[in-house]
């Protein structure tokens, strides 16, 4: 893995980002940025290639048929085909375990690897075939463009999930000078360093701790490893988005934000407006509104919220650890729905609140099994046994490197204002203050020692996948 981000990072990346500047015709320089897509997803998946071409392909015929027809039926298949393969690819195992426990029955269980990023590609398809039906873009009669708008690299396995609408008209139009490129560069450096400095860190520690066991954790222990989790899933995730919107920027196409300071929060609803925000956003459109929204009175719009959070932790993955999860922060928003004066309470008493439900949420989304989480919670709240053995566990990962990565996780996670608008405005401007012009300046020199520093940390430590590869 880390030869595969060497390569990345001094050889493919390069040659295709010199390859697309160079090249003048629009057409072609779609036609690369597949080719090098292809080649990129093939480089870690080399058989499941074919499966992303075909469902891009498939929901290609869908959208024509849909466009053509304006029948229902055709909806219905579309939703079935890629709901199926998602299924299969990714929940065939999950569903045989359960009803082999069910019913007594020792079915056999097949081994299927699990497709890098097939969760987001489908639901990237699955959007731009509903919104044909819906009527919100025009269907693409070009396949090339739908497999460029599907399997684009910088965020074909572990998203955003980008809507076609977002980038439709930049597939034909987009334009790429140097100045964009390199402040999609820096976005991109930036990710980098969040990745292998911050979330790489606080892993080792959370995996350490996690893998103890129950009877090797005591409360403080377990309150690391708690919250180096929480820290590495947001800089591990973020990052991954930073680069991937960095990228794209470089290419000429504008990614949507996918987090906004979500340990920011005050309330667990305002939360999930920070948190995954490309994947919430696409449970909002295409299953809650569609379920009936709020709009059918309090009952339905609470049995609405509790289906989608239950998508949204099977989304995650194929074990009851990701559903109780996804219930649990549904459980939370209803709570906050029919007792308003929770969004009530001092500012600080909110982000108090939220951060420890979040993290005690973590920790059911971290364990293997749900007995694994119970006993992990208790130790949190009731690990009282400071033995010189449990001592020892929970002091060893509290290295001068941790101890330093953790309070550059801690500042740029809840104490950084966002600067999101201010960045985006400096980007976009055609001049810049003096002032300003400095800033950009210093930034830049940091992104560059920046990247060096990763390089280094890259070529000489271990290297942790990213936790969204698996999902």
């Amino acid at each position: 893995m880390v030869f595969s981000s060497l390569v990345f990072l001094c050889i493919f990346f390069p040659i295709v980002l010199i390859l697309h500047q160079v090249i003048p015709n629009r057409s072609v320089r779609n036609g690369l940025l597949v080719a090098a897509s292809l080649l990129f997803y093939a480089f870690g998946e080399p058989v499941y290639v074919v499966l992303m071409i075909g469902s891009s392909l498939m929901n290609y015929v869908m959208a024509l048929l849909i466009d053509k027809h304006r029948h229902k039926a055709w909806l219905i298949l579309a939703i079935v085909l890629n709901i199926g393969a998602l299924v299969i690819f990714k929940y065939t195992g999950f569903l045989l375990e359960n009803f082999n426990a069910l019913t007594g029955l020792a079915i056999s269980i097949p081994v299927i690897r699990l497709p890098i990023g097939i969760s987001f590609y489908t639901f990237q398809a699955l959007s731009y075939v509903l919104d044909v039906w819906k009527g919100d873009v025009k269907v693409q009669k070009n396949y090339g463009k739908v497999l460029l708008y599907i399997a684009f690299f910088p965020q074909l396995i572990a998203g955003p999930v980008v809507r076609y609408k977002d980038i439709e008209e930049e597939i034909d139009t987009r334009e790429v000078n140097l100045r964009q490129t390199a402040f999609g560069l820096r976005r991109f450096i930036g990710g980098l360093g969040k990745k292998v400095l911050i979330a790489d860190a606080m892993g080792a520690a959370a995996d350490f701790m996690f893998n103890q066991g129950a009877s090797n954790l005591n409360i403080l222990s377990a309150w690391i490893g708690a919250i180096a989790y929480l820290m590495q899933i947001y800089f591990d995730f973020s990052a991954y988005s930073d680069m991937a919107i960095g990228l794209g920027k470089m290419f000429g196409f504008h990614f949507k934000e996918n987090f906004r300071y979500p340990y920011r929060a005050s309330n667990m609803q305002d939360f999930w407006r920070r948190w995954h925000i490309s994947l919430s956003s696409w449970f909002r459109d295409y299953v809650y509104i569609p379920l009936g929204g709020n709009r059918k009175g309090q009952g339905r719009a609470a049995l609405n919220r509790i289906i989608v959070f239950f998508l949204t932790g099977l989304w995650h993955g194929a074990n009851w650890t990701f559903v109780v999860w996804g219930l649990f922060h549904g459980a939370f928003l209803l709570l906050e729905t029919y007792v308003p004066k929770i969004k009530k309470m001092p500012a600080v008493l909110g982000h108090i609140y939220t951060l420890l439900a979040v993290t005690i949420g973590f920790v059911i989304f971290r364990a293997d099994t749900m007995a694994e989480a119970f006993v992990y919670i208790g130790k949190m709240f009731a690990g009282f046994d400071f033995s010189p053995l449990l001592m020892s566990n929970a002091l060893r990962m509290l290295t001068p490197y941790f101890g330093i990565m953790l309070i550059a996780a801690i500042v740029c996670a809840c104490f950084m204002e966002p600067v999101t608008t201010h960045v985006r405005s400096l980007e976009d401007a055609a001049e810049l203050s003096k002032k300003d012009s400095v800033l950009q300046i210093a930034s830049f020199v940091l992104a560059v020692l920046l990247l060096a520093w990763c390089m280094l940390r890259l070529a000489g430590s271990s290297y942790h996948p990213f936790i969204y590869f698996r999902f």
